[in-house]
């Protein structure tokens, strides 16, 4: 499944991630690796709860 992710540098430091298609679906992370990581983890969390 693909899916669009947009990405966002925070004004604060770091960075975060929505997911346009998924609604409510959005993380954060102080580097890029981390908010990688992140992005997967919500993906399948917000998938997990809806379907």
């Amino acid at each position: 499944m693909k899916l669009k992710v947009i990405i966002h540098e925070a004004e604060e430091g770091g960075y975060w991630a929505e997911v346009p298609s998924i609604e409510g679906c959005a993380t954060q992370g102080e580097t890029f690796d981390e908010l990688l990581e992140n992005i997967y983890e919500a993906v399948e969390g917000c998938l997990s709860v809806r379907w």
